[in-house]
């Protein structure tokens, strides 16, 4: 009987063709790897706008590098000063002060050395590669004390010289605090036609302001209603709020209008965007409390209790507070990091009554950096430089009561006092906001008016202590990155041209 012949189909010699060719490339590659040359596989900051709170970017190669010779050879232009850290073929670059707002840069990398054609000996170099990324406009957030921005919020993008006034004609606005984005802003506004200063409602706006160089933002303007003053058949007074630092959270200290004993803290979870759902409120059930102050991890808040400071966590049981400082009876101001705090103790002499600033650190250490005859305004910590910068007061002597309000920056390590600016005498409801990148302070200088007891208008701007506004002007001083007191001393404030308001506030 015939033997069949094996026969190989069409289909059959077609793969094994394909198999032979690719050993046969595999096999070139393998004996000339260093003919691949290495490159950057990603950028994390590419076509990135970032902001103070973005500290580091990395950048992952597609081989392992010879370490010495990427970090010689990698340029930023402009430059930020940082520091190298490895993960294998991944290198992160950790700024050591925020990037500065308004500024275009670009990440440059060429003659890096692949780390196994390094050791051979051999000087093939990286593929070119060039990157760019973008900081955050330098923006201005205020409330207008002049014609059509008269009790609105109003905000100044001053890298382009742009204004757009953000909130309606029919409301007065009382406070905000802006999203971590800068998307948008959280406020407290009453309707231009009530005289009841305690009718605060609580919204959101939009800014309009990107937060990715590749997007299309957000419409600016657009108005949501967050926390309405009546829910359930009562009314509610909206005394003061805080937005966590993350931007998930509200906490309102508030209370019921006809019930003078029922008044707490409550928290609810914070609207990311245009959604009109029932507010999910959650009452702390604590001690009233006075001044209050979310802290930095989000999870907790710091309220003065009594003849301390207690910090709560946030949820409903609040009776155990995480910490009591019975010494201290206001928090100033917390790093961003946390680990530290500024608080007021308010020394017991009656006599001669003192305030005294302290650095509280969660390492247990209570360090004294003043002691004043007036009052301590406000702190902020600089994320650029062991600083802390302060709106204090002094007494002037005579017969009069007067305070001299002032500037001071106060070096954490050292312990030295600074003073940058002196204000003029009398002024207590200045308030200040250091720039996210730490390179000026933006200061207002009210104008008082007195208020018409017998006819009160509605229209009439009142600070968070009370007083009538009749104009203010906005300031922004300067601050730079240098150790020579001589230097910062010539460094003088700038009035902000065809600005009227005040409370100013900058975007982060």
């Amino acid at each position: 009987m015939a033997k069949k012949k094996n026969r190989l189909l069409p289909l059959d010699r077609v793969a094994i063709a394909f198999i032979l060719v690719l050993t046969l490339l595999i096999g070139i590659l393998v004996a000339q790897s260093d003919a691949v040359r290495a490159s950057v596989r990603n950028f994390s900051w590419q076509n990135q706008k970032i902001g103070a709170n973005d500290t580091s970017f990395s950048l992952t190669f597609s081989r392992p590098m010879d370490i010495k010779s990427v970090e010689s050879n990698l340029k930023i232009e402009p430059p930020l000063a940082g520091k190298f850290s490895w993960a294998g073929r991944r290198m992160v670059y950790t700024l050591l002060t925020p990037a500065p707002y308004g500024t275009s840069y670009k990440v440059k990398l060429e003659k890096a050395l692949d780390k196994f054609v390094a050791k051979q000996g051999k000087k093939q170099t990286i593929q070119a590669f060039t990157g760019s990324f973008k900081t955050r406009d330098r923006i201005i957030v205020y409330i207008g004390t002049s014609g059509e921005e008269l009790g609105r919020l109003v905000l100044y993008n001053l890298t382009q010289e742009q204004k757009t006034i953000l909130t309606p004609k029919d409301l007065l606005v009382m406070d905000f605090k802006p999203y971590p984005k800068g998307d948008r802003i959280l406020f407290s506004a009453r309707a231009r036609t009530t005289q009841d200063l305690l009718a605060g409602k609580i919204y959101s706006v939009t800014t309009g302001v990107p937060t990715q160089l590749d997007q299309e933002p957000e419409a600016s303007s657009r108005v949501d209603l967050v926390l309405d003053n009546k829910i359930d058949g009562k009314t509610y007074q909206n005394l003061k709020f805080d937005l966590s630092p993350d931007g998930q959270t509200i906490v309102i200290q508030r209370g019921v209008k006809d019930e003078p004993g029922n008044f707490g803290l409550w928290f609810m979870p914070a609207p990311q965007g245009s959604e009109s759902t029932k507010p999910q409120l959650t009452r702390i059930e604590s001690p009233p409390g006075g001044d209050f102050l979310i802290t930095p991890d989000s999870k907790a808040v710091a309220v003065v209790q009594g003849q301390g400071a207690a910090i709560l966590t946030l949820q409903k049981d609040g009776s155990k507070p995480l910490d009591f400082l019975p010494q201290f009876g206001m928090v100033q101001a917390f790093s961003q990091d946390g680990t530290q705090a500024a608080m007021v103790k308010f020394n017991s002499d009656f006599s001669n009554p003192t305030q005294s600033l302290f650095l509280v650190t969660n390492q247990g250490v209570n360090k004294e950096l003043l002691k004043i005859s007036g009052s301590i305004l406000s702190c902020q910590f600089d994320t650029a430089s062991p600083n802390l910068y302060c709106l204090i007061t002094q007494i002037v002597p005579g017969e009069q009561f007067i305070e001299q309000p002032y500037l001071v920056a106060l070096d954490l390590k050292s312990g030295q006092q600074k003073p940058l600016l002196v204000l003029p005498a009398g002024q207590r409801n200045i308030q200040m906001n250091l720039a996210p990148d730490g390179l000026g302070i933006l200061f207002d200088q009210i104008v008082s008016q007195e208020s018409n007891i017998a006819n009160p208008s509605n229209n009439v701007l009142k600070t968070s202590g009370g007083e009538a506004v009749a104009s203010s002007s906005l300031w922004l001083m300067p601050l730079l990155p240098v150790a020579d007191a001589s230097v910062t001393a010539e460094i003088k404030p700038e009035q902000l041209s065809g600005l009227s308001g005040y409370y100013p506030r900058w975007l982060p």
